[in-house]
């Protein structure tokens, strides 16, 4: 069953998984202002919620960041404990399959809302491929980068933003190998074949191309710190708190074994909020 890039790439993104630390250049602690009264998420398939309430359909009321649904607490809920006014000015300009490429569209989208406060989770999807030989070059992942969060820079240029790590996918491959239902689901839709090609073999090509893969994942949040440095005091990067947090198969969706379910959206709001701005 072949997949488009959009429709495929869909189920590629959030996971999660245990990690070392990247090692790069961290920005300064970013001050965090007043809370805000507008705020817009961009990324992928994790950020719009993707199979967190139904079957292959984007939830954006459980995203961790814009989400207005309870049981998640995203961040503009948070938020708006502090700040009323920011009440019904959450906004989700993220794409389920996108990749680093897509951010720019996304970035111009937030400048036109004029929002004070912009999460960026994105990268799973350029990791996330086919095969190993078709993940975004870490090159072109930064210029990418950079692209995206310089738009942001001279179009909001008093807005907060916060650039949130690519989670570790080979903890994806660690806790979901053992499982039936994941490995099918898996194979069947061809998900993240870079890393979870083979999910059982434990030959020595299968064992070096996961490690080359999170290699990559480990140098994409290297550029991330880094241009968040580069862009000034009006970014945090969450110093690999999404990386490094060791996600369970229970907190991801029993349909596709890949993005979080609303108990991982949950995760992943408590993770990311505590490493941002703190509000």
């Amino acid at each position: 069953m072949s997949l488009t890039r959009h429709a495929l790439s869909l189920l590629t993104a959030a996971s999660v998984l245990i990690g070392s630390v990247v090692v790069g250049t961290l920005p300064a602690a970013a001050d965090p202002g007043p809370p805000p009264s507008a705020m817009t998420g961009l990324g992928d398939s994790i950020t719009r919620g993707f199979n967190a309430c139904g079957w292959y359909v984007d939830c954006p009321s459980r995203s961790f960041s814009t989400g207005d649904n309870v049981s998640v607490n995203a961040h503009y809920l948070r938020i708006r404990v502090a700040n009323p006014a920011i009440n019904g000015r959450n906004h989700n300009d993220s794409q389920t399959g996108a990749d680093s490429a897509d951010l720019l569209g996304q970035a111009n989208s937030a400048v036109s809302r004029g929002g004070q406060y912009v999460t960026v989770l994105i990268g799973a999807n350029d990791a996330c491929t086919g095969s190993e030989s078709s993940m975004t070059t870490v090159g072109t992942f930064r210029a990418n980068i950079d692209a995206g969060l310089n738009r942001l820079r001279t179009g909001l240029p008093g807005a907060r933003v916060f650039v949130i790590s690519v989670p570790d996918i080979q903890r994806l491959w660690s806790v979901g190998r053992g499982s039936g239902s994941a490995r099918t689901a898996w194979s069947l839709f061809g998900i993240c074949q870079s890393m979870l090609a083979n999910p059982t073999s434990n030959a020595q090509a299968d064992v070096d191309r996961r490690n080359r893969v999170r290699q990559r994942v480990v140098d994409y949040n290297t550029q991330l710190a880094q241009a968040c440095a580069a862009y000034g005091a009006n970014c945090t990067f969450d110093n690999n708190a999404v990386f490094n947090y060791p996600f369970a198969l229970n907190q991801l969706s029993g349909w596709d074994y890949f993005h979080p379910n609303a108990t991982g959206q949950q995760v992943l709001a408590n993770v990311t909020y505590a490493a941002g701005f703190g509000w």
